[in-house]
C-alpha cells in the first residue's frame, strides 16, 4: 500500500479538462474491453452446463452477467488516495468516532457467491478525522473484490490507520455467506462475525468494551 505521504499528492495530475477527458476515455475503453471478454466467457459457461445461450431468455444474459461481475469487482480499480480525495481534516477531537451498520456486499473468493452483511467502524482520532462517508467508501472499495471476511476486516482497519494515523481503530463485520446457505452444509441462519482491533482498541480493554457496547446498542435508543 502507498505510504502516508501519497495522500497529499493527487492521484491524477492533469493540466486541464482535455487531459481529464483522456483519462476518462481510457478507463471507459478498458471497461468495454473487460466486459466484452467476460461476455464471451459467460456464453461459454452457459454452453458448458448444457444451456442454449441463443434462446430468448438467455440471449442477453452473458452481457448482463459480465456487467454485473464488472460492478461486483470494481474495487480492484479503486485506489485509497483517490477515494479519500482530501477528506482528511485537522480536528482537536479525541473522543471515539463510530459509523455502524454500513451495508456490505461482496463475493466469496472460494465459490464466487455472495457475502452480505454489515460493517461497524470506530476510531480514536489523533488530531485528524476522516469524512464520515469515506468510511463507507473504504468498505465499498474492499468489499467489491473477491474476498474472505477475515482479510477484508483487517484491510478496512489498516486502511483507516494508514490514512489518519488514529490512536486506535476497531472494525467488526457480521455477515451471511451464501456458500454456507445455498450449498454445502446449507445452514441458512448462520452468521459470521469477525473483528480487527488496532492500537488502544486492542491494548485497552475499556476502550474495546466501549466500542463493542456502542455498536451493539439498540439503534432506536441512539
Amino acid at each position: 500500500m502507498d505510504s502516508k505521504e501519497s495522500f497529499e499528492v493527487k492521484a491524477y495530475q492533469t493540466s486541464g479538462s482535455e487531459n481529464c477527458q483522456k483519462v476518462v476515455a481510457k478507463e471507459e475503453d478498458k471497461r468495454e474491453d473487460t466486459i466484452k471478454k467476460l461476455t464471451k466467457l459467460y456464453k461459454e459457461i452457459l454452453q458448458t452446463i448444457g444451456e442454449d445461450p441463443e434462446r430468448q431468455g438467455l440471449m442477453k444474459t452473458p452481457m448482463r452477467a459480465a456487467k454485473a461481475l464488472y460492478y461486483f469487482s470494481h474495487g480492484y480499480g479503486v485506489k485509497l488516495p483517490d477515494l479519500l480525495n482530501g477528506a482528511i481534516f485537522n480536528e482537536d477531537h479525541d473522543e471515539m468516532v463510530i459509523v455502524k451498520d454500513i451495508e456490505m456486499f461482496s463475493l466469496c473468493e472460494h465459490h464466487l457467491v455472495p457475502i452480505y452483511g454489515h460493517v461497524s467502524i470506530g476510531y480514536l482520532p489523533n488530531k485528524q478525522v476522516l469524512g464520515l462517508s469515506k468510511l463507507a467508501r473504504v468498505v465499498e472499495m474492499y468489499s467489491r473484490r473477491l474476498q474472505v471476511q477475515e482479510r477484508m476486516t483487517k484491510q478496512i482497519a489498516e486502511a483507516i490507520t494508514l490514512a489518519i494515523n488514529p490512536t486506535g481503530v476497531g472494525v467488526v463485520i457480521e455477515a451471511t455467506h451464501m456458500c454456507m446457505s445455498m450449498r454445502g452444509v446449507q445452514k441458512i441462519n448462520s452468521k459470521t462475525i469477525t473483528s480487527c482491533m488496532i492500537g488502544v482498541f486492542r491494548d485497552d480493554p475499556k476502550t474495546r468494551e466501549e466500542f463493542l457496547s456502542l455498536i451493539q446498542h439498540n439503534r432506536s435508543k441512539l
